[in-house]
């Protein structure tokens, strides 16, 4: 009697409705513009070393999407990161036990960040022609931005489980993002974030989009270790009203709001846009692909964390699909694991809209 607790919904408890006409799938557009950088399809990478290294970002850009990587990640601490990755996974085939496995990781994100290796890493994606996009923790964020900025970032992703709008350190010194973004020169994106309160105030900070979700997923433990789980499309929905209030309290800004977590097949990637989010952030489902980089086995990024690793490595994913097939088609199999943005845009022209934003529109029902 002294508690309340609000009734909330995963993207699984959701279902999309036709309301209206239908259209042919030609005639649907599931572009995507933040700030100066337009992409075909609303898909970033999540930064993780499993799914995403400098040269899969560069082939995602050319596909219409976003390529993230991680500038904390292995290609940032070590010359060979693809000889780390194997022996991790050779590791995670033969051990005994996951602490094993979760131990080896740690250690392989133990070594210090070089600003050379993550410059090389960011200049392949320059050279390769697309968006050049890097995460950094927040943690991390005021030593590093400028340095990747300088090296030829134009977005910058400022990534936690969750991210407030001040960031304390273990110093009491506190990373301000409104400060701290008012001083850069490149739009940033910011999060994770999990209700209506979180989102407003990191919209606030100036940012240009805003990350909702904790990247849950079959190799993410944050709900086990944290006790930290959050049911995505209400979250999604939470955050984008708060885009609408925020429009309304700055006369016009708009930030766009990007789902991260739970996100599996075409039909989430789809429910996820029709609950409000304008883009989503994928990982898991990217270990399909025959270009990631740790060949089916995926991790988070907090599964190195030193202390307190919430995640470890699995496989999830074949790793035989070209990643075209994989994002825009055709499909292999009726699973929905593979054309996820081709089904988006079946599942827009099934329902008569045309473009991201009308779909927002789109009439859902509790499923469950």
């Amino acid at each position: 009697m002294g508690r309340t607790a609000r009734r909330s919904y995963t993207l699984d408890d959701i279902g999309i409705v036709p309301t209206r006409r239908t259209r042919s799938s030609a005639d649907i557009s599931t572009a995507w513009q933040i700030d100066a950088y337009r992409f075909e399809i609303p898909l970033l990478t999540q930064p993780s070393d499993a799914v995403v290294d400098p040269d899969t970002a560069v082939a995602v850009g050319r596909l219409g999407g976003l390529g993230v990587i991680d500038g904390e990640g292995l290609w940032a601490r070590h010359a060979e990161p693809r000889r780390v990755i194997q022996e991790l996974i050779e590791l995670a085939e033969t051990a005994e036990s996951t602490e094993q496995v979760v131990a080896a990781v740690q250690q392989a994100y133990s070594a210090p960040v070089s600003v050379d290796l993550l410059t090389e890493a960011v200049h392949t994606l320059r050279d390769g022609g697309g968006t050049v996009a890097v995460r950094l923790s927040p943690q991390n964020a005021g030593s590093l931005a400028q340095q990747v900025i300088s090296a030829g970032v134009e977005l910058l992703v400022i990534q936690g489980t969750i991210v407030s709008a001040e960031h304390v350190q273990g110093s009491g010194e506190a990373l301000n993002l409104k400060s701290f973004i008012a001083d850069l020169d490149v739009p940033v994106i910011v999060g994770g974030c999990t209700n209506y309160q979180t989102a407003t105030h990191l919209m606030r900070t100036g940012a240009a989009g805003v990350i909702v979700g904790t990247g849950a997923g079959m190799t993410s433990t944050t709900d086990e270790v944290l006790g930290i789980e959050v049911a995505m499309a209400t979250a999604i929905a939470d955050a984008a009203a708060a885009r609408r209030s925020y429009l309304d309290e700055t006369g016009g800004r708009y930030v766009h709001v990007i789902a991260a977590g739970d996100i599996a097949t075409s039909a989430d990637v789809a429910k996820a846009i029709a609950c409000g989010a304008d883009a989503v952030m994928l990982g898991e489902p990217l270990s399909e692909a025959d270009s990631a980089p740790a060949a089916g086995w995926f991790w988070p990024p907090s599964a190195a964390h030193p202390a307190l690793p919430r995640g470890y490595p699995l496989p999830t994913g074949s790793a035989d699909v070209p990643i075209e097939r994989l994002l825009n088609g055709p499909a292999i199999g009726a699973d929905g694991r593979t054309n996820l943005f081709g089904a988006l845009r079946r599942a827009m022209a099934k329902t008569g809209y045309s473009d991201l934003k009308e779909f927002q529109k789109v009439g859902l029902s509790v499923a469950h």
